[in-house]
């Protein structure tokens, strides 16, 4: 398989770029072609440059706090060049506030300070389509915690409208899960067999009330292995039966920012 090539460009007057030559060196480690296209250079001499390096992605590194100009610049003159199919990725010290602005525009994805080389490499090998195991875009379902589903079904089914699909228990888990439709995903009313299971542990602890988000996933085993690689902390290092016939695994807390996040291969590859 040939290997992924990459632009790194810093556009602009921007002077600084040793954190885009530890970006290069790292992504080479990761078995990328990297071309640097130096310090101070126009969208138009890097759209160039991309395309007579025949580059896969281009990675703009800017420090000056003119990206909200320049990235969008680089992807007009690609696209002025007929070659709007190459991604565009940046990073260096750019305000949250601003990805929203610079994905409008078409930016693929913003590593921000912090970022790792890991995390970048990943993403990169996702974007260009050689990596499985990719998180997509949907929510697979949301876990509420419930002590009796019987008794808050009529709130989700009568007053919030939603259609029950079916009630099933998990062994597994020791609970028994209501499944509430809501466009492309579900609500999953959980409410715990035993006081041994994690939801009777959870609502014991602090109340009904949402219990995780599941991420719908390609490939979960692959999602896994990228995720542990990249320095998180899982609950599951395999994956184990969910409902749905699904495959599942959780990611801990304390590497989500407080959140419980499960990772969710539906069966057969169906949606939720």
């Amino acid at each position: 398989m040939a290997k992924i090539r990459v632009l790194i460009a810093k556009p602009g007057l921007d002077g600084h770029d040793r954190g885009a030559l530890i970006i290069a060196q790292g992504l080479r480690d990761h078995g990328m072609e990297v071309i640097y296209t130096g310090l101070r250079q126009s969208p138009a001499q890097i759209a160039k440059a991309a395309i007579q390096e025949d580059v896969d992605v281009v990675g703009l590194s800017s420090l000056s706090g003119a990206h909200r100009t320049l990235f969008p610049k680089v992807i007009e003159e690609l696209k002025a060049l007929g070659a709007e199919d190459i991604p565009v990725i940046g990073g260096g010290v750019i305000p949250s506030e601003d990805i929203p602005f610079l994905k409008e525009k078409g930016v693929k994805e913003i590593f921000t300070s912090g970022s790792t080389i890991e995390a970048l490499a990943d993403y990169i090998n996702q974007l260009v389509g050689v990596q499985e195991g990719s998180i997509s875009n949907r929510i697979s379902h949301i876990g509420i915690a419930v002590k009796s589903i019987n008794q808050v079904l009529p709130f989700y089914t009568k007053t919030l409208g939603l259609e029950l699909e079916g009630v099933e228990e998990v062994a597994s888990e020791g609970v028994k899960v209501a499944f509430l439709k809501i466009g492309e995903s579900r609500f999953e009313l959980l409410e715990p067999l035993e006081d041994s299971s994690a939801i009777h542990k959870f609502i014991e602890k602090k109340g009904e009330g949402i219990h995780h988000i599941a991420l719908d996933v390609d490939d979960i085993q692959a999602r896994i292995n990228s995720l542990s690689k990249n320095g998180v902390q899982l609950i599951n290092a395999e994956p184990k039966q969910g409902s749905h016939q699904s495959q599942i695994a959780f990611l801990h807390p304390k590497s989500a920012h407080g959140v419980l996040f499960e990772l969710c291969e539906e069966a057969g590859g169906e949606e939720a």
